[in-house]
């Protein structure tokens, strides 16, 4: 049975202030990275936000994600706390495809790095932060299936207790039970390969490196525990489920002709090149996000970071919809958004898989080919932004191009003083910011949903992969950090922005 006890000490920010019909505004079913960074953006938004994990904890057995890319942790600037992850991780040069690694420091970021940190630790510091905003997790809570109306969800649990909720968000994972009670379809292709991940102890030297053959790609590599840390592709795809010791050593001998000794495995897990996307991301009021949504091979480990960023951009658009400050028609551009940016992550993984899989002479041409191309500076800057997140660009039509894009964390001078662009955004609210001669913009309607900034920066407008770009006189800021409105002294098409993304003009 499980235990409907959350682990925080309150009902949340706005739980208060809730009506008695629903238990939570919101439910979030599953506590991984994309739940918990989804809560407190909802949180911070003042949203009666709950989490429903069937962990006891946030303790992970098997290496899971190893990092975040670039602009994941400028995310995490923009709420403030990404010196929790960089005082932990290690700052390294994470980005790359198909093994060839993306040198992306000299791009256009205040963060041109990635940080290898494990998942477990990624989950800890994020669970920690969710504490601080007294957001429920109800752990050892089993979901078996919901039933929505008009008006909300009801959750049913293990041991035939229920929950009701506003809206339920599925982050239950790629077998996603929200996703499949949904009747959503998770279209996409087959695995065609076998991976298995482990880190053990070898009384044998092993042969440390990458290597290619006709059974696909492998690698052995020194583990931070002083362990060796195997990536191994498998001679079948019959084998499924939890893989052992045994399945391990025959891997290990099918490539190698020895298992050098293998022994003590403090976790081994088995992943595939399968690729699947949900053909939509909301079906009434269950909205799905992070693996539930979508799944790919971990090459490029661009999975977590993805997820991460799905929350983002749902949070604060499902927050106003709660609030009843948008329609709920907001919450379609959450599908229309982010589907396209998981869409192309699976391309770009098939491509990687392609090109790894097998030694022959027309394949190796091929990689050698790729890594040669992005030796040159302005393919490896692309393909750099491409993988670390930094050139999303979200299609809010032409004009400006700063317009859909993440805005640069710029130097500003605000009445006199220093401030860093990302500081105002901290709160998840959104900005709209004058870099010309001072003025003030009619935005009472608005007051209480953004603030309206006066502010002076001298530098260059650059963006990841694009270069410089002319200064605006004016941008709308969401608060994802995406650029909504870039205008001039006409304030051309600025109502009807702030009306899109931050709902009708309130009535006085």
């Amino acid at each position: 049975m499980p235990v409907l006890l959350p682990t925080s000490s309150s009902r949340g920010r706005a739980g208060a202030t809730r009506a008695a019909a629903s238990d939570h505004a919101v439910i979030i079913a599953g506590g991984g990275p994309t739940g918990l960074m989804l809560a407190a953006e909802l949180a911070l938004a003042e949203v009666d936000v709950a989490i429903l994990e069937r962990r006891a904890d946030h303790e992970l057995v098997g290496t899971r994600a190893g990092g975040l890319h670039a602009r994941s942790i400028e995310i995490l600037d923009q709420r403030g706390i990404a010196d929790r992850f960089l005082r932990e991780g290690q700052i390294a040069q994470l980005a790359g495809f198909a093994w060839t690694r993306l040198d992306i420091s000299d791009l256009a970021t205040r963060h041109a790095y990635g940080l290898a940190l494990r998942q477990s630790h990624i989950e800890r510091i994020l669970a920690g932060w969710v504490a601080e905003l007294a957001v429920p997790v109800y752990r050892n809570c089993v979901v078996t299936g919901f039933a929505q109306d008009e008006t909300g969800v009801d959750v049913t649990l293990a041991g035939d207790k229920t929950m009701r909720a506003d809206y339920l968000v599925g982050c239950d994972g790629g077998r996603s039970l929200m996703r499949r009670a949904a009747g959503i379809d998770f279209a996409g292709s087959d695995p065609t390969l076998s991976n298995l991940m482990a880190e053990v102890e070898m009384s044998e030297e092993p042969a440390f490196g990458l290597r290619h053959d006709a059974l696909g790609f492998h690698g052995l590599s020194k583990a931070e525990s002083g362990r060796v840390l195997v990536v191994v592709t498998e001679a079948t795809l019959e084998r499924t489920g939890e893989p052992g010791l045994r399945d391990l050593s025959e891997a290990l001998v099918a490539v190698y002709g020895t298992d050098f000794g293998l022994k003590n495995p403090a976790w081994i897990s088995r992943f595939t090149d399968a690729a699947r996307q949900a053909v939509s991301y909301r079906k009434g009021r269950v909205l799905l996000a992070g693996d539930a949504a979508h799944i790919h091979h971990s090459v490029g480990g661009q999975g977590l970071n993805t997820g991460v960023q799905d929350a983002v951009n749902l949070g604060w658009k499902l927050a106003q919809v709660v609030k009843g400050i948008s329609p709920q028609i907001l919450l379609d551009t959450y599908h229309t958004e982010r589907h396209p940016v998981a869409a192309r992550v699976l391309r770009n993984t098939k491509a990687q898989i392609a090109l790894l899989r097998r030694a022959e002479d027309g394949l190796n041409a091929a990689r050698e080919t790729v890594s040669e191309l992005l030796a040159m500076d302005e393919p490896r800057k692309r393909f750099g932004a491409m993988m670390s997140g930094l050139d999303i660009r979200y299609d809010l039509g032409e004009g400006h191009p700063m317009l859909g894009r993440r805005v640069p964390d710029l130097d500003l001078v605000v009445d006199g003083r220093p401030l860093r662009l990302f500081t105002l955004l901290h709160g998840a609210q959104g900005v709209l910011l004058n870099f010309g001669e001072a003025r003030n913009f009619d935005i009472a309607p608005w007051t209480n949903r953004l603030s309206a900034i006066n502010a002076s920066y001298d530098g260059a407008w650059e963006l990841p992969a694009i270069g410089q770009v002319n200064a605006p006189d004016a941008v709308l800021v969401r608060p994802d950090g995406h650029v909504a409105w870039v205008g001039d002294e006409s304030e051309s098409g600025l109502v009807e922005a702030l009306t899109t993304w931050f709902g009708p003009a309130a009535v006085a």
